[in-house]
């Protein structure tokens, strides 16, 4: 990902273009395609080729385990972070009189379940300063009927990394009965992760992990499996799917397991195995320390242009994600897209992603775009 040479074998459709919006969607490299392609040859066995699904099954089980700091039987898959979360939600069982925690940088999947909710309970907003979650404002929200807290690691809006241990503390001191549930979409594969406690971690797949749609990781701690087994319908996460009593009872197999409700997505899986193994052999410390640079180029940039980032830059605990806003996003997103630089525009905001495939060329490429762009505003 850090050569001239690597980054045309393994990312040939980059090519001549500025890829600024991982976030969003990743490129992922060339191993991804091959694996899909070892996918279609499988499939193509039928029958006989459930062996090699079910191997790549587990050894995408044993890899995500490894980033997530968990053994491959706390880790299980779904089709996205949002059927993870109303698989959560299903396990919660939540009732009139508890309360749900979310903040106001979490992306919808995450905090809409609770609100689409029959149950009764209650949603409680944590709400950032000045693009910040602190700790001190989550105090008064915390109490013994918080069932769930629910964070990204990193926000999708604005880039903003959570600190986790102020967090992590004020949950277990306050709300002694709340599970605390984490989203590493826009975490895994691009930072160290430093989130040491969390009940359960949540990630899409085609993010900075480099994989494609149709996946989503799941991490339970085994010791958190018993309160965190989905009540869902289906057979694949049932451990007597296919014994006598399946008629009277559905028992479903304990933590992330169960989240695997049906048949999985092979060939998110298969991509996802590639992907992961694929960074591993990096290692996410090095994709860290070639990106994060570019990160404090754009912070830096950014405010030469006097362009305010949303969310507060700590170099020593950064995301790959830079947003700011300005009333003339459109045509500044209109010229970078004319100059093969991409980045995600919506709604005045203008979110730059940056991933270990960028490079500082990058970053300069779409600082000029954006000069020339405010040269031209009245």
């Amino acid at each position: 990902m850090f050569t001239a040479e690597s980054r045309r074998r393994d990312f040939p459709s980059l090519g001549g273009m500025a890829y600024l919006n991982t976030a969003a969607e990743c490129i992922p490299p060339v191993c991804v395609r091959e694996a899909l392609e070892t996918y279609w040859a499988d499939k193509s066995l039928g029958m006989r080729g459930r062996e090699a699904h079910y191997a790549t099954l587990e050894s995408a089980r044993h890899v995500a385990g490894k980033f997530l700091g968990l053994s491959p039987g706390e880790v299980g898959f779904c089709s996205s972070s949002s059927e993870a979360y109303n698989l959560l939600a299903t396990a919660l069982d939540l009732k009139s009189g508890d309360e749900v925690v979310v903040s106001d940088l979490d992306f919808p999947s995450g905090a809409t379940p609770w609100l689409a909710s029959s149950s009764g309970c209650k949603t409680r907003l944590w709400r950032s300063r000045e693009g910040a979650l602190l700790a001190d404002d989550l105090v008064s929200l915390l109490n013994e009927r918080t069932r769930l807290v629910q964070v990204s690691l990193v926000s999708f809006y604005n880039g903003f990394r959570l600190e986790w241990e102020p967090f992590h503390g004020a949950v277990r001191s306050l709300a002694p009965n709340a599970v605390l549930s984490v989203d590493l979409t826009q975490a895994l594969g691009r930072i160290v992760l430093d989130c040491p406690g969390a009940d359960i971690a949540i990630a899409s797949s085609y993010k900075w992990t480099l994989g494609i749609h149709g996946g989503c990781i799941i991490g339970v701690p085994q010791d958190r499996a018993g309160r965190l087994t989905t009540r869902a319908g289906g057979w694949y996460h049932l451990a007597n799917a296919f014994d006598t009593d399946r008629f009277e009872r559905a028992v479903p197999k304990p933590g992330a397991a169960s989240f695997m409700v049906g048949m999985p997505s092979f060939p998110a899986v298969y991509a996802l195995n590639a992907s992961l193994h694929y960074l591993d052999s990096i290692g996410v410390v090095n994709v860290a320390h070639h990106a994060d640079p570019l990160v404090q180029h754009m912070h830096n940039g950014l405010r030469e242009l006097r362009l305010k980032p949303m969310a507060p830059h700590n170099p020593a605990a950064s995301s790959g994600i830079v947003a700011f806003r300005h009333p003339h996003t459109a045509e500044m997103h209109k010229a970078l897209e004319a100059a093969d630089i991409h980045v995600m525009h919506q709604a005045g905001r203008m979110r730059i992603a940056l991933h270990g495939y960028n490079t500082h060329g990058d970053v300069r490429r779409c600082l000029d775009v954006l000069a020339r762009e405010l040269d031209k505003s009245p």
